[in-house]
């Protein structure tokens, strides 16, 4: 991890309206933020990360715009969102489009979105919506996106979380939740070999289970749920049996107030984020934002105290014999 973006809940975060994405090194390695000129009068926000890229988002455009940031060469490559009807709950991830790719050193290949949404004007009823998903075809050097795949029927207070996705094979896949049910929480799952949308219950419902869950990419390429509740931490994952059914089991149980520095234990601890394929969470607690590898339980500060909705890793190779010019130096 070179470093991350990160994104602030509503109505919290600094009051600037600085145009430049949100992201904090961890290593000597400098981001290539793009040209003013490039940049333009845009707010970004962090949406996604993968392969070398970054998934930005712009507020209040129509069309809605995306932009993708390779932060090696701090080009800015721009795209309209398909007209799906969305609002800005919408979810969207960014990937290779080079076939067999090992993604070591992939940023500068071709890349497609995925853009996932729900359309409330479609059906005609506030009780219920339909998510659809669009592939853009490989950018650069097209703006163009593939026909949507057949609509999923949902109810009409689902809203797709504003955090990362998690691919998980073919499939990626976005935390679903309820303005009317703040207990329950579903999977949106898109599967890029059938392009189709499906649901995936979650392994548990109970009190704010939206606000304290995220989705994670296990080292066993399986599914992970983790929800923390006030000082623990559980774990479960989804894999598939031998008639070739899928099923959530618990996998682990973390006290974590009896593995990281805390100073008030009466606050909540959150989670923020994770890494893919790694068994890596991040923990926001009164002290600071943790890294955890849930599976050897060892730990380390990456960050002080902030209050983060989303962390989002930067995770490429780098040559640290590389000279790193004031210039390049990260924001």
């Amino acid at each position: 991890m070179l470093g991350f973006l990160h994104t602030w809940p509503d109505g919290c975060g600094p009051e600037e309206k600085d145009p430049i994405p949100h992201y904090k090194p961890t290593t000597k390695f400098g981001a290539r933020f793009p040209d003013e000129d490039d940049l333009g009068y845009y707010k970004y926000d962090a949406r996604d990360c993968r392969h070398g890229r970054v998934l930005l988002g712009v507020e209040n455009t129509k069309p809605m715009a995306l932009f993708v940031w390779d932060l090696i060469t701090g080009c800015l490559s721009e795209l309209s969102a398909p007209d799906l009807g969305v609002d800005n709950y919408y979810g969207a991830a960014v990937l290779c489009a080079v076939s067999g790719c090992d993604h070591r050193i992939c940023h500068a290949d071709p890349f497609q979105v995925v853009f996932v949404g729900l359309d409330r004007k479609a059906v005609g009823d506030d009780d219920d919506c339909v998510a659809r998903a669009c592939v853009s075809l490989p950018f650069p050097p097209f703006d163009e996106w593939d026909k949507p795949c057949p609509a999923l029927h949902l109810p009409g207070s689902a809203f797709i979380q504003p955090m990362p996705s998690v691919l998980i094979q073919d499939a990626l896949h976005f935390m679903l939740e309820y303005a009317d049910d703040a207990d329950s929480v579903e999977i949106l799952k898109y599967d890029l070999s059938s392009h189709s949308l499906s649901l995936i219950d979650a392994p548990i419902e109970n009190s704010n289970i939206a606000n304290a869950s995220i989705l994670m990419a296990m080292e066993d390429s399986s599914l992970g749920f983790a929800h923390v509740n006030e000082s623990t931490l559980y774990l479960w994952s989804r894999l598939m049996d031998s008639n070739g059914v899928a099923s959530w089991s618990q996998r682990i149980i973390i006290n974590l107030r009896n593995l990281l520095p805390i100073e008030n234990p009466e606050e909540s601890l959150r989670l923020v984020g994770s890494v893919e394929g790694r068994d890596v969470v991040f923990v926001a607690t009164d002290l600071g934002i943790y890294e955890i590898n849930v599976k050897s339980q060892r730990w380390k500060k990456i960050w002080k105290r902030e209050n983060f909705h989303a962390l989002i890793p930067y995770m490429s190779f780098y040559n640290q014999q590389e000279r790193v010019m004031p210039s390049d130096v990260a924001h």
